[in-house]
Formats: structure tokens, sequence, C-alpha cells
């Protein structure tokens, strides 16, 4: 007896009983894939070191480092620009500038009270905001301070507040109340370099000579010095983080 035919006479025999083929498969099937078995459990043993886990291809990636803001630095020229601008303004608006009396707030606005007053023939001094500033239970009297020079009588005087950066205003705030234990002037103007944004109080600059609106997590320093004015410069720099009180 022929046990098993060719492969045509198995098609054939298939083609008639369908069953026979799908058993057939099935069987066919069976033999050729193996069962599946369990993946016996990993034990992990104090003292003994296991294979390293495979890692993908993102981690042999660099790590992604925080981008830290860098520092931008505005010239003399544009400085220079930025007083002009202010002197222009002033001699603007007081056709006689003699009568004025130009106050720096100290200590930034103590040198560009001096120039302003230099090239519009003004009076000019200084005024301390050191026992008037809201923070002062926070940030201690320096021991380097300017003192309070007034060179004329504040009754009755035009005066013109001069500072180098306007941010929140409480600066501008206690040199008003500094001002006014002085006397009781006529009229007070606001002259700044540089505003910022971000104002606290309801104080705005009279004469401004740039608008850098500048968030809170960076730091305008204005640097001008008294005998090389080729070196003034205007830093913007990320601030240091404070620690909380």
């Amino acid at each position: 007896l022929r046990v098993a035919g060719t492969f045509r006479e198995r098609a054939i025999r298939m083609r008639k009983k369908p069953w026979i083929a799908y058993s057939c498969r099935k069987k066919f099937n069976h033999e050729r894939r193996p069962p599946l078995r369990a993946r016996p459990p990993t034990i992990v043993q104090p003292g003994v070191e296991t294979a390293p886990k495979k890692t993908s291809l993102h981690s042999n990636l660099p790590s992604q480092t925080p981008v830290v803001a860098q520092s931008k630095i505005i010239g003399s020229s544009e400085v220079h620009a930025a007083i002009a601008r202010l002197t222009a303004a002033i001699a603007d608006r007081h056709t006689a500038p003699a009568k004025l009396l130009l106050l720096g707030i100290a200590n930034g606005g103590v040198e560009l009270a001096r120039r302003l007053a230099q090239k519009l023939g003004a009076r000019h001094g200084t005024v301390d905001i050191s026992f008037h500033r809201d923070d002062i239970g926070r940030h201690p009297i320096p021991k380097e301070f300017a003192p309070t020079q007034i060179p004329a009588d504040v009754d009755g005087a035009c005066v013109i507040l001069v500072d180098d950066v306007l941010f929140s205003g409480r600066t501008v705030k206690a040199a008003l109340d500094e001002l006014f234990d002085h006397g009781r002037a006529a009229t007070v103007e606001l002259a700044v370099l540089v505003d910022r944004g971000g104002r606290r109080l309801p104080i705005s600059a009279d004469y401004l000579g740039l608008s850098l609106p500048t968030p809170c997590q960076e730091k305008i320093v204005v640097s001008l010095h008294a005998t090389d004015a080729t070196r003034d410069s205007i830093w913007i720099t990320p601030a240091k983080a404070q620690a909380k009180i």
C-alpha cells in the first residue's frame, strides 16, 4: 500500500475533502511551531552583580542643559545719544535752565545729574534715600553712601530728580520723601536714563533717554565713568537668585 502519494495526489484529496486539509494544516503548524514556555523569574542575590540592561538609542544622547541668558551690552555711543535726548527735552521745556535744581539719586543718578547740569548750565546736587527705603529691614544701609547735598533752598524751587534706571518706582518715592524733608518745592520732575518697566507704584518719567523693557529675571547695570566717557556702557545681565527671608 502506498502510505503517502505524491504532492499532486495529496492536493487533489484536500480539495475534495476540505476538513482533511484543515486537520493537516493544524497538525503541520503544531509540529513546526514549538510551544511557548514561560521565562523563569530572575532572582537577584545580594552581593552578586547582574548584567547591565540594554538601553535605547536615545539614552546615548547628551543630556540637555538649561539655557542660560547671555549678557547684553549697549555701547558708549548709544549712551551718549540717550543723554543728549534728555538734555534736549529738558531744555525745550525749561527756557531758563539756570533756575533748575538737578538732584541725582544716590548712587546711580549722581554722575548723570552732574553731566546734565554741565550741559544745561544748571545747579546740581545729591539726594540720599537710605533712611526712606521700605526694604531697610532686609537691606541694611551700606557703610559707604553719598549724603544729601542740596546747593540751594528747596522751597519754591523747580527740582528735577535724576536716576539711571527706573524700575518699580520705590526709589523715586523714597527720594521724594527725602526731598520734602528739606522743603516744599514748587514742581518736581523726573529724568531717567533707562526705563525698564515693571512699575509697582504710579510713577512715570518726565524725561526719558532709553526704554528697555526687561523681565525680572534680568538686571540692568548702568556704568557712567566720571573721567573717561568712552567707557560708558549699559549691561543687561541675568539677575542673581535672592534667598527668601
